[in-house]
């Protein structure tokens, strides 16, 4: 008879959490038994799957894609292993070009110059001007040349003094504390928060888009596989996808996001 194993005995056999193996259960990605008693109960099949979302999220795979390898196990591995690839080989890329400029930043330092953190903060954004060529060319992809020149028109709504890199920073710091925090269960009142926290963000936003914008951003962020790795909008796909099954489970209380 297999042996069956608690909650307990899972985390310490895969070094997971008992709170990533309930965000993992809500996801979908494991499916345990239940005892008599209500408890999890995990049979060989459960542990092998675990350990081989430890494997896949270990070379970077969104739990997205990680659920797919794991559903479709005859499924061409070749596009998602090239897909991935692509995206770590440009995140090396990012990031070897961070190590440069923080070197020779590091280099003028070293030489007796005075740096202050404005000074950083302009030489960062300089280092990191090809941001706005990196998300020209994924607009390019999902929308039309209309599209784009309706959006710059009402972007340009937004007051004079609106500070777009402080706003970029806001998202990169708000995205790193969600990934910080995951596996989350998105019912919880941290999720929750964050949930709140996100749609304040995004409120400069939502006060000069447009219904077709709103779609269009929502849509261009669900198919993220097709862009992932080319620009960086501040926050990971499994962050994406994390806020928006807490957003669901916020309406489903009965309280509307952004409301």
């Amino acid at each position: 008879m297999t042996k069956m194993l608690d909650i307990a005995e899972i985390a310490k056999a895969t070094g997971l959490s008992s709170r990533a193996l309930r965000f993992y259960e809500a996801r979908g990605l494991i499916r345990p038994l239940r005892s008599e008693g209500g408890r999890r109960i995990f049979g060989a099949g459960e542990l092998e799957r675990l350990h081989a979302i430890v494997a896949l999220k270990r070379a970077g795979f969104t739990l997205a894609a990680i659920g797919r390898m794991l559903d479709r196990p005859d499924a061409r591995l070749g596009p998602m292993v090239a897909a991935q690839l692509a995206v770590v080989e440009a995140q090396a890329a990012m990031l070897a070009d961070t190590a440069t400029l923080l070197h020779s930043i590091q280099s003028r330092i070293d030489a007796g110059e005075r740096i202050g953190v404005a000074t950083l903060c302009s030489l960062i954004r300089k280092g990191n001007s090809m941001t706005t060529t990196q998300w020209k060319a994924v607009a390019d992809q999902h929308f039309t040349k209309e599209e784009q020149a309706h959006w710059a028109e009402r972007m340009a709504t937004l007051a004079p003094d609106f500070d777009q890199d402080a706003y970029q920073a806001q998202w990169a710091d708000l995205g790193q504390r969600i990934a910080a925090a995951l596996p989350l269960d998105p019912g919880s009142e941290a999720a929750q928060a964050f949930v709140r926290e996100w749609f304040a963000l995004l409120a400069p936003f939502r006060a000069v888009a447009s219904p077709e914008m709103w779609a269009g951003a929502t849509r261009l962020h669900e198919n993220r596989a097709a862009w992932d790795g080319q620009a960086d909008p501040g926050f990971s796909a499994d962050v994406w996808q994390f806020i928006q099954a807490a957003a669901a489970a916020m309406r489903v209380r009965g309280e509307e996001p952004g409301s």
